[in-house]
């Protein structure tokens, strides 16, 4: 008998997909490659959810994940992704928005919500900015640095091995290209950086199919 299972991406604007007008983002891309895989009668179906959110940041998460999580739950099991920091990092007004300790507790908070519900939880890196904005006020009046996202990509990674999770490196991945693979603002992937994260992230949701 086939399975259902549900994939959950909870994450800011980068996990909506935004300013990719050709897929719609890498998790759109991961739900066209899963349905299309189950047409093909391929093993079991996973449904994927973008549950991406402009602009939020980890407090923002922790307020609506018990609610999604139980909105969302199979029987046959449960896959939740967790990508965040870009907000949390930013500056504003000369005050980080979530500083370093309390992200760290947010994010293993989110890990506990997601445990009572899955087994298989995956922690997403946070992207490189270009350097035409690194260290620069944008028009959202934040302010990125580089520098940041390396110190926030550690605290995930230390968090991933802390509580046996697996690690998404996209940082990694985009770093060396990352002035052709992010759109104008500098922030954003744009298709072709989209692109790059949905093919790292279909082998791994390949092993639920």
């Amino acid at each position: 008998m086939k399975k259902i299972v549900y994939g959950l991406f909870f994450g800011d604007s980068i996990t909506y997909g935004e300013y990719d007008g050709v897929f719609g983002g890498w998790v759109d891309i991961l739900k066209r490659y899963a349905l299309q895989k189950f047409h093909e009668g391929n093993g079991d179906e996973l449904i994927l959810y973008n549950l991406g959110i402009g602009g939020e940041t980890t407090e923002g998460l922790l307020n609506r994940m018990p609610t999604e999580l139980g909105a969302r739950n199979s029987a046959d099991g449960n896959l939740v992704f967790i990508s965040y920091g870009a907000n949390d990092l930013a500056i504003k007004e000369g005050v980080q928005v979530v500083e370093p300790e309390t992200f760290k507790s947010n994010i293993i908070k989110a890990v506990q919500h997601a445990k009572q519900f899955s087994k298989d939880i995956y922690l997403v890196s946070i992207l490189p900015v270009s350097k035409k904005i690194d260290g620069v006020v944008v028009s959202s009046g934040k302010l990125r640095t580089n520098e940041e996202v390396v110190a926030y990509n550690q605290i995930l990674k230390d968090i991933a091995v802390d509580h046996s999770l697996m690690y998404i490196d996209f940082y990694a991945a985009i770093l060396e290209d990352k002035e052709i693979l992010l759109s104008a603002d500098g922030v954003h992937p744009n298709e072709k950086g989209y692109g790059m994260m949905a093919e790292i992230a279909i082998p791994i949701i390949e092993k639920y199919l």
